[in-house]
């Protein structure tokens, strides 16, 4: 068993905050209750839970792709979100993504500090109350809570292999608050700018997806390339059951994240919850097909990942596109992404699990797909139809909005990447490495 110096720092940071919960915090008021709905209630409690299900869905996708040695570490990398994301939430991370918007740009960290008001707040949100609820608010504010939490999760399976835990520990919480929450404030908050532009993102291909694809691809170039990548003699994926796991699980709890995003028990969510698993089961047989093609044998790792960026695709327009339109995006993405992918897998960049390939070109590939097939027939929300509807508005915006969301994800993960090695070294050393993960950064191993 290693040792390490041992250091007070992050404890007592905690106990600060469990102490300060107690006096910082007031007894809520009563909950407003005129205009909520059971039904959408009960829904939007499942679609928490299931998106939720996903970070353990995701802990098993990656824990199974990397390496025996690094497997443990792998999968603790998206538990630890679950539980550190968690309480930066309750603490400011809610109140910087949706409290009262300072110029459109972020949240005012004060305004549910401590959660502070969130169970008696208003079925609203926005400065004119263009966002009305029929759910509890605090449940919207939990069920926002699980995208923050598999965020940062997803940037992970770039950087595997190689990372040290403590610091990436730091990392998600610094991306957290300084990137994903103004994306989110960005794209979902009433006042948010990217909303006022009229930016269509219905689940989170932009806030999630995206954001960490660009910050995974960040992450690959700044700790550059593991030794086995180096000299060609990469490990096989541990175990491929645990993919098809991860998949299935992701699957199942991406109902949550897309249909969910419909906020409500209603026709909306019955769309989303199509086009979701119509895309998935679209880009899982491209993927292979695509793979086929070039004279590949068909793969369960290939179908999974295929599966997983017709997800990532369709997230953005879950709820703006017809469900026929969902088979193309699924197609289109799993294809594009596989050459994306294939590209990398040639080149000197070690991005371990190719996050940028599946989640940041998937992202984008969605991004732009909504600005090209959303239509106000699917949702009386899409004020300009899609470009393929023969309006041009709509599909400017995003291209501009995918530049700007590009640029901002990619460099300021890139500039908190280099404060945090400053703080706390990113990359461990040689003998780590080759020892891996489990053993060099936690004392535990796989059972031979």
């Amino acid at each position: 068993m290693t040792t390490q110096k041992p250091t007070w720092i992050p404890l007592l940071v905690l106990l600060a905050i469990a102490v300060a919960a107690l006096f910082l915090t007031s007894v809520p008021g009563v909950m407003p209750t005129e205009g909520l709905d059971t039904g959408d209630t009960a829904w939007m409690i499942v679609a928490s839970g299931l998106v939720l299900l996903m970070t353990p869905g995701l802990a098993y996708f990656y824990g199974g792709m990397v390496n025996h040695k690094n497997v443990i570490s792998t999968m603790l990398q998206s538990f630890i979100a679950m539980g550190v994301i968690s309480v930066i939430w309750i603490v400011f991370g809610f109140s910087l993504a949706f409290g009262d918007s300072l110029g459109g740009w972020i949240g005012d960290p004060r305004t549910f500090f401590m959660f502070n008001g969130v169970f008696d707040h208003k079925l609203s949100l926005g400065s004119t109350d263009q966002l009305k609820f029929t759910i509890p608010f605090a449940l919207f504010a939990f069920f926002q809570m699980k995208f923050a939490v598999i965020t940062p999760a997803l940037i992970s399976g770039a950087l595997a292999e190689r990372i040290n835990f403590r610091a990436f520990v730091l990392f998600m919480i610094l991306f957290c608050v300084v990137v994903y929450a103004p994306l989110a404030h960005w794209t979902w908050h009433p006042d948010g700018f990217l909303f006022n532009l009229g930016v269509l993102d219905f689940a989170g291909g932009t806030v999630v997806h995206m954001s960490a694809g660009w910050a995974a691809l960040a992450g690959a170039l700044y700790l550059r390339r593991r030794k086995s990548h180096m000299e060609s003699n990469i490990l096989p994926p541990a175990n491929i059951p645990y993919v098809l796991l991860g998949t299935g699980l992701l699957w199942f709890g991406w109902f949550g994240f897309n249909a969910g995003s419909a906020v409500g028990a209603n026709g909306l969510a019955v769309t989303a919850f199509a086009t979701t698993h119509v895309a998935a089961a679209a880009a899982g047989l491209s993927w292979i097909l695509f793979d086929v093609s070039r004279g590949k044998k068909v793969s369960a790792l290939g179908f999974c990942i295929g599966a997983v960026v017709g997800l990532v695709a369709i997230t953005p327009a879950a709820g703006f596109v017809t469900v026929p339109v969902a088979i193309f995006i699924g197609v289109v993405a799993a294809i594009i992404s596989n050459i994306v992918a294939h590209w990398r897998a040639s080149s000197n960049l070690d991005d371990t699990l190719d996050v940028f390939a599946c989640h940041g070109v998937g992202g984008m590939v969605g991004m732009l797909m909504t600005g090209i097939f959303a239509t106000s027939a699917v949702n009386a929300a899409v004020v300009e139809n899609g470009l393929f509807y023969g309006e041009t508005a709509l599909f400017m915006k995003h291209i501009l909005a995918l530049a700007i969301v590009s640029a901002f994800a990619f460099g300021v993960s890139y500039l908190l990447l280099i404060i945090t090695d400053k703080i706390i070294p990113l990359r461990v050393n040689e003998e780590e490495e080759r020892l891996g993960l489990d053993l060099s950064q936690h004392d535990e191993s796989l059972a031979e």
